[in-house]
């Protein structure tokens, strides 16, 4: 097989970035094409319709392509990009001259923190993070000795001749079942690594899952005091908090397994990105919390417990996807807690918490949300944005919507 026995589906970053690096000129299958054009590389752009799975030898999908696409269907050599670079099968196409050692995060919540926790802590091994985090594999160092890559569901669903030096799964709940159909095949995905890793490769997870036949060394824990018994860690190092002191202890035991360091001052040096908890006090030195990135209940859950020690006006609501929030809401009745339903559940949220005696307010919007809490916060009270769903139905990204909560909070002190 040659390169130009290759053929992608989906125009996205990932295909895109391998047909430049093989020198373009390939042929792409996606979904968002009518008529067929060309790129700057050569590449002709075509639509699904004219995929003929007789004439093609390999086919390397887009992650986000759904098991269900007429493309995936028909394919008959599918690959993800995980397969071409990281497998042996497919070693003589890829103009890479070694493997390098590779560490997959996955899981719920938690992956793209946890990823650049660990990827501070080995940097001085040579390690570089990619993957999901934002850097496809074909714009990674080959000559790097250690990858570190977010992994997706979506990514590990498609993915069936490579698997990890070492797998990392954060903790998993229900989530993107609009594209796996089923809590069940979203376990699976999480877990397919597992099948392909060899005797004495680690694999840490979370304990409780439905666990498939590995050679790897599996290594289940349920929570931090067992992360530190096992790893020889201590958490009092360390600056973070709820779901933040997971992510670290996890890191620190991957450092700990592979060259048996725990660098704490160099973890508490690692900053958090913007939206996971952003701490904003606002000009009466009240704490506000922009968790605009929990776009699932088991993330806002976190960012609770994180804050529980005070009473949270906590703003909730956007897009859900239709999951089922109950155990959320049962949750937020066991706290502490002033909710300000806003998106376009707004009006579910707000019957759910009438139903469990809740003190809720249906505010539809943040910034009225904003406007309201701004009445009842209180020096010891703390105001969190945490939705627990996408933000996509009234703002482009959950990056806009913690731009915006930030912007009404700074416009508190005009009024």
């Amino acid at each position: 097989m040659q390169t130009n026995d290759i053929v992608f589906f989906g125009y996205g970053k990932t295909t895109k970035a391998i047909a430049k690096m093989l020198g373009g000129g390939f042929r792409f299958y996606d979904d968002n094409t009518i008529e067929s054009r060309e790129d700057e590389n050569k590449n002709i752009i075509l639509p699904p319709s004219s995929f003929d799975p007789s004439q093609s030898k390999l086919e390397i999908t887009t992650p986000s392509l759904k098991p269900d696409n007429p493309l995936v269907k028909n394919a008959c050599n599918l690959i993800s990009e995980y397969d071409f670079f990281l497998s042996k099968k497919y070693a003589h196409l890829n103009h890479m001259h070694a493997k390098p050692f590779t560490i997959w995060i996955s899981g719920t919540n938690g992956k793209t923190t946890t990823t650049q926790m660990l990827t501070q802590l080995l940097a001085k091994k040579g390690a570089i993070s990619g993957g999901n985090i934002g850097t496809p594999l074909a714009e990674l160092d080959p000559n790097a000795p250690i990858w570190i890559l977010e992994s997706s569901s979506f990514a590990l669903h498609h993915t069936k001749y490579a698997s990890p030096d070492i797998y990392l799964l954060l903790p998993v709940t229900s989530d993107h079942l609009d594209w796996h159909e089923t809590p069940e095949q979203y376990e699976a995905d999480k877990l397919r690594p597992l099948l392909g890793m060899r005797e004495g490769e680690l694999a840490l997870v979370p304990k409780g899952l439905s666990l498939p036949d590995t050679d790897a060394w599996v290594v289940e824990y349920n929570d931090d005091a067992f992360l530190e018994h096992f790893f020889d860690l201590d958490s009092s190092k360390l600056k973070y908090r709820a779901a933040f002191l997971q992510d670290a202890l996890l890191s620190l035991a991957i450092s700990r397994t592979l060259f048996d360091e725990t660098d704490y001052s160099l973890l508490n040096d690692f900053q958090l990105d913007n939206h996971r908890q952003e701490e904003i006090d606002d000009h009466l030195g009240r704490l506000w919390v922009n968790d605009s990135k929990a776009t699932n209940a088991d993330a806002s859950m976190q960012a609770i417990k994180a804050y529980s020690h005070n009473k949270i006006h906590l703003i909730l609501g956007g897009d859900d996807k239709g999951l089922d929030l109950s155990i959320l809401m049962d949750f937020i009745a066991s706290q502490t807690i002033e909710l300000y339903a806003v998106g376009s559940n707004s009006d579910k949220l707000a019957s759910m918490a009438s139903k469990r005696n809740i003190t809720h307010h249906n505010c539809k919007q943040i910034d009225i949300a904003v406007r309201k809490i701004n009445q009842n916060l209180t020096q010891n009270h703390v105001a969190l944005l945490s939705p627990a769903a996408s933000s996509l139905d009234q703002f482009s990204s959950y990056a806009k919507r913690g731009e915006f909560f930030i912007n009404e909070i700074k416009k508190l002190s005009d009024s």
